[in-house]
């Protein structure tokens, strides 16, 4: 299996959206503060993450998910839970 991921800071509420074949281990791994781009942001919750047969679907999910159209269908598909989480700043 492979999995896009979408991660949200506890920090300050951004977002990170992400790709692995071993979702478990790659979260554990930003929360140990072992993926530079996402250290300084720690700690991190996931919020959403979709599963795939196929490495090379995966990998082009991930990059609609980063384009603006993605971050659209995000907001959208989770609306709720953005809705009931406080804002920072």
């Amino acid at each position: 299996m492979f999995y896009v991921y979408i991660l949200q800071s506890l920090k300050d509420k951004s977002l990170f959206i992400g790709f692995s074949s071993d979702l478990k281990s790659r979260i554990i791994k930003h929360n140990k503060k072992q993926v530079t781009s996402t250290k300084d942001k720690s700690p991190w919750k996931l919020i959403y993450y979709e599963a795939y047969l196929e490495r090379k679907d995966a990998i082009g999910r991930e990059i609609f998910l980063k384009s603006g159209a993605g971050w659209r269908f995000i907001k959208k598909q989770l609306e709720h839970h953005f809705n009931k989480t406080p804002k920072t700043g």
